[in-house]
C-alpha cells in the first residue's frame, strides 16, 4: 500500500503520440519495479524539458529511474551522424532525461539507468553512441528476436563479464565473475564518456554495465532489463534493486533530517 512515508522515485515518461494526441508514459514494468523491488513510491515526470527547474525538481525526490524505450536518443545530442530512416525519437525526452541526469549526480541524488537510460547517462555526460550495433564490425546482434512471444524475449540471451574491482560484482554474495543478462537493444555504448568506469562488458565487448565515477550517490548504469518480472529472479537484478532501494531510503531519510529543521536553527553537529 502507498504511504506518505515512503521514498519518492521519479520516472520520467516519454512522449508517446496516441491517435492525434500526445501522451507521457510510462511501462508497467518500470513502475511495478519500483514499487516492489525498489522499495519506493513511483512519481512519473512528464517530459518537460526547460520547464523544470532541474535543481528544485532533484530536490523534491529520493531517486531516479531511468528507463528503456522504442527511441533512441537524437544524434545532434553527441554528434553522431543522421539516424538511419524510420529510428524514433523523443525530443522532449531528451530535453528532460539529460540535464536532470547532470543535476541529479550534483545533488547526490540516486540514479538507475537502464537500456536507453545508460545511453542517455553516457551521452549527458559526453561520451557517443554506436546507433546500430550489429552493423559494427566485430560487435553481435544486441536485438531482441522478434521470432519469440514477447515476455521470452527477456529471457537471458548472453553472458557478461563483471569488472573484478567493480561496484556491480561487489554486490553479489559469491562474487562471480560473469552473469546472464537478456538483451533487447540495437544501440550502445561506443566512445565511454569521461567519469564513467565499466562494471561490465559483453563477450564481444559492448560495455554492457557503468557507475558514476565521483557520484556522491549511487548512479548505476546497465543496458539490459532487471525490471522485467522474467529477470527480477535473477541474483543480480536482485542485488541491483536491493543497494538501489537502500540508496532511496538513506537519501529519504536525509532528506527528511533537512526539512525537519527549523528555520534559523541548525542540526546538531
Amino acid at each position: 500500500m502507498a504511504s506518505a512515508s515512503l521514498p519518492l522515485v521519479g520516472i520520467p515518461a516519454c512522449t508517446k503520440p496516441i491517435n492525434t494526441s500526445s501522451f507521457h508514459a510510462v511501462n508497467d514494468k518500470y513502475i511495478a519495479a519500483v514499487a516492489t523491488a525498489g522499495g519506493a513510491l513511483p512519481v512519473l515526470l512528464p517530459a518537460l524539458g526547460e520547464r523544470y527547474d532541474m535543481h528544485d525538481l532533484v530536490d523534491r525526490l529520493d531517486g531516479l529511474l531511468f528507463t528503456g524505450s522504442p527511441s533512441n536518443v537524437e544524434p545532434h545530442r553527441y554528434g553522431g551522424p543522421a539516424s538511419a530512416e524510420g529510428t524514433l525519437h523523443d525530443p522532449e525526452r531528451d530535453a528532460t532525461t539529460l540535464p536532470l541526469m547532470r543535476t541529479a549526480i550534483e545533488h547526490g541524488v540516486p540514479m538507475l539507468c537502464i537500456c536507453r537510460g545508460i545511453q542517455e547517462l553516457n551521452v549527458a555526460l559526453g561520451g557517443t553512441l554506436h546507433q546500430l550495433v550489429h552493423e559494427v564490425e566485430g560487435k553481435r546482434d544486441h536485438r531482441s528476436d522478434k521470432s519469440r512471444s514477447p515476455e521470452d524475449r527477456y529471457d537471458a540471451a548472453h553472458p557478461i563479464s563483471l569488472t573484478a574491482d567493480g561496484y556491480l560484482r561487489s554486490l553479489l554474495a559469491d562474487r562471480p565473475m560473469e552473469a546472464q543478462v537478456n538483451s533487447l537493444h540495437a544501440q550502445g555504448i561506443d566512445r565511454l564518456a569521461p567519469g564513467l568506469s565499466v562494471e561490465a562488458v559483453a563477450p564481444d565487448g559492448l560495455i554492457e554495465a557503468v557507475r558514476v565515477e565521483a557520484a556522491p550517490g549511487f548512479a548505476l548504469g546497465v543496458q539490459w532489463h532487471p525490471e522485467h518480472p522474467r529477470a527480477l529472479g535473477w541474483p543480480l537484478s536482485q542485488a541491483i534493486f536491493a543497494a538501489f532501494a537502500r540508496a532511496v531510503a538513506d537519501h529519504a531519510d536525509r532528506r527528511r533530517a533537512r526539512t525537519h529543521v527549523l528555520p534559523g536553527i541548525e542540526a546538531a553537529q
